[in-house]
Formats: C-alpha cells, structure tokens, sequence
C-alpha cells in the first residue's frame, strides 16, 4: 500500500483552533484513509492537548519569567516523554530537561544536578585525589577549595551564620559540579536547610567562581513557600552583590519548582515573588486537568455524496461535505469568528452572514477589515508539496496565533466564547440531511 493517492489539507502547526473546526482534511480511496485513522488520531490528540496544556501555563505566568519542562520522569512513556517536550516547547515554554528531545527536536536543554547528587558527597576530602583543572581555567582542585575555604569565613560572618551550620558533604558537592560546569553553575539549596546551608555554601562557591573569572547562574528551590524563599534569597543576593561590589550578582536567577500547576503560579504571581524560572512536570506534561482531548476522525463525503452522523447529542452530529475554513479579523486585528463553508462555497466578502451551527436564531453579520484562509494543502498524491516549518518557526506563529486574540477569549476563568459559525449555504444543507436522516417516529 502506498500514499499515491491521497491528498491531506490541514491547519498549519501552531495554529489556534476551536471545537467544531476540520483540523486537517483527508482525502483518497475509502480503505486506505480507514486504515490511517487510528495513526492521526494518535499524533494529533495528545499532541494538541499538551501544546494547549503549555499555553495555558505561558498564559498565566505571563512573559516575564522563564518556564522549563521538567516532565520526563512523570510522562507516560519514553515515547509520550518525547512528544511532551517537543509540544510542550511549541505551546509557550522555554526550555526541556529532557536531553534526547533537545538534541532531537532542537529545543534549550535547561536543569540543575539532582538531590542524589548533593547528598552523595560528605567531606571535602573526597576532592583530594582529583588532579585536573576547572574547565577553562589553570586553577586546580586543591586550588579552587582553598579559594572556597577562604570566602566560607567571610560569608558566613556576613550572613550571621554559624560555618558549623553549613552541611560540608554540600559544599563538598557544589564545588564539585562547579569545578565541573563553571560556566552553568545552578544548583539545588533545599536539600538540607535553604538559608543555614544551601545559600550559604552556593554563594561561596559562586564568589570562588567569579575570582577565578566566571559568572554563576543560580540556585533552584523545589520545596517549601516558594514566594517567601525567593524573596529572602533576593535580598541575600542582593547583600552580597553589595558587599563584594559584585553588580550582576543581584539579578542571579532563581528557579522554582515543586509540583507547580496553574493555580500555584496564579498563587506566586498573587503573592509577590523573586523568581526568574519555574520548572514544571507532572501537572504539565499529564494534563491533569484534563487528561485526554477528543478529536474525532468521521467520513463527511464518498462516492461524490455527502455524508451524516447524527447523534442524540447535537454537538457531535457531524458537518457533512468537504469544508473550507475561514478566520474573520477585526479593525483592530483580532479575530471575531470563524466560519465553516462548504468546499465550493466562494470565498466569503463584504458582509458576511454567521450562523449558529445547531441554533436557528443565533446568527450574526459580520463586516470583517480581513479574512483568512486556514487550511494549507500538505500532501498531494502522496507527494509533501509544502516546506514544513522548523520547530522554532512553529512555536513562533503559536506565540502570535496566542496574541492576536482578545485577552477575553483566551482568559483562564471564565472565557468568552469564541464564535464558530457555519455559512448559510453550510447550515441550510446540514439541516437538509439531518431531517432526511432522521426518522419520523409514530405513535399509538
């Protein structure tokens, strides 16, 4: 078996889209397009719902902060992992832990080390057979702890900690991945105490790392109050930044993390916080508030002849026909509604008329500035006649298909509906067929 034969219209990827819409249109012998359903359905389904999962979390931590996918372990499957990070990535978010989908998909690979690894050292003795030098540097192992143990008196007096508060087996471990990633230093500092340790002992080794010439990143929270710690840790940052005449590090990065959903960032945002970056997993990449998206695959036309489902559940009565659809803008560029036409409906002009799909007295005129077409022809006889987009190219016309909606319509409490509409000619012909199909019941 092979695609000769087939010809496949679509929305391009990234695109915004509604209920009701015909997201991609197949086209070919009967069999062949029974025998792909279940491979579409699959691709698009969990691909949409997790883009859309993605937006929705841009959408509500606004444009200011970082947001980075943290989703692997919790996704379902190596192969479900995979597909998170790269629609995860379209949908609004900045970066992946997942290493494969970076180097796969060509998507920034951001993360930190793992609490397994900052527990896992004791002593600074453990550094002592270690002979090399730090990446990009002359200075040596015993060099750069003695650079440490220097700045470990000064910032704890600072601080106004006692240096037998400091867990040494942390310390021992920062060092160690600096020594390592000089250039990325960001590192967990919950994984004994925030602000008697963690802070502490990354702040020493970040100034280590600056005498030697290189620029800490930051520091990652994955528990307790993120507001309240993210501000302490500011003015901490801020403080040293003054007392060593060290300007940037003020605005040194703190990631978030730590079972974040949208109502935690709602949350943050409500209460005031520092943070620059929020690494999000489970509640992103398994949708939980909702799991699955119910994209259906129905046969509309064949043999030349339109074709029906109905349903005792009007919504998922079927338009019949091959469709075109239409967005109707604005004068001030945003969209006002789509409308679904029947292929060989001309393009529509001027006033256009909007009805309801199922309700006979909403109907509405619309006198849009522009419109525009949605579907692009992909495939042609088993042929791509289409440049396909990068993954960059796609994320960027979601972040615009995102902003060029009224802010009402993509709100997340209590949205405006967004109008889908059907042409008069569609409307009056789905009418027509579902009275022919529908049986006359009879009573005694």
């Amino acid at each position: 078996m092979n695609g000769d034969d087939i010809t496949v219209n679509a929305l391009p990827e990234g695109s915004i889209v509604f209920p009701r819409e015909p997201l991609i249109t197949v086209e070919g012998p009967l069999a062949k397009l029974q025998i792909i359903e279940t491979t579409l359905l699959n691709l698009v389904n969990f691909a949409s719902l997790v883009a859309t999962n993605a937006a929705r979390f841009r959408l509500v931590a606004g444009e200011d902060i970082s947001l980075l996918e943290f989703g692997l372990r919790r996704a379902q499957g190596p192969d479900g992992g995979l597909s998170a990070s790269r629609y995860c990535f379209i949908g609004g978010f900045d970066g992946t832990s997942n290493i494969l989908a970076g180097k796969m998909y060509d998507i920034p690979c951001r993360g930190t080390n793992a609490h397994s690894f900052i527990t896992a050292f004791t002593s600074l003795k453990e550094l002592d057979k270690i002979d090399k030098t730090i990446n990009g540097s002359s200075c040596t192992m015993q060099s750069f702890i003695v650079i440490c143990k220097r700045y470990q008196e000064e910032v704890c007096k600072l601080l106004a900690i006692n240096s037998d508060e400091t867990i040494e087996g942390e310390l021992t471990s920062f060092i160690s991945y600096a020594f390592t990633f000089p250039k990325s230093y960001l590192v967990l500092v919950d994984s004994y105490d925030v602000f008697n340790s963690g802070i502490p002992n990354f702040i020493i080794v970040a100034l280590a790392l600056h005498e030697l010439g290189f620029k800490a990143t930051g520091v990652r929270i994955d528990s307790g109050d993120l507001a309240y710690q993210s501000l302490e840790i500011r003015k901490t940052f801020k403080l040293i930044a003054d007392s060593f005449n060290i300007p940037y590090f003020a605005e040194l990065s703190i990631v978030g993390s730590n079972d974040i959903c949208e109502e935690t960032i709602a949350s943050l945002n409500q209460q005031g916080h520092s943070l620059n970056a929020l690494g999000v997993g489970t509640h992103l990449v398994t949708c939980k508030s909702q799991p699955a998206l119910g994209c259906v695959y129905k046969l509309v036309k064949v043999n030349g002849i339109d074709r029906i489902k109905l349903s005792e559940d009007p919504i998922k009565t079927t338009m019949p026909g091959k469709k075109s659809l239409y967005r109707l803008y604005g004068k001030e560029g945003h969209p006002l509604a789509d409308i679904i036409q029947e292929s060989s409906e001309p393009l529509p002009t001027g006033r256009v008329l909007c009805r309801h799909p199922n309700n006979e007295v909403k109907r509405v005129y619309i006198n849009p500035s522009s419109i525009k077409c949605l579907q692009v022809t992909y495939v042609e006889n088993g042929k791509v006649v289409q440049k396909l987009p990068s993954i960059h190219e796609i994320k960027k016309l979601c972040e615009n298909e995102i902003k060029s909606m009224r802010k009402d319509h993509i709100r997340l409490l209590n949205p405006t509906p967004y109008k889908v509409s059907v042409s008069e000619e569609m409307y009056q012909m789905m009418h027509r067929m579902i009275l022919e199909h529908t049986p006359i019941k009879e009573m005694q």
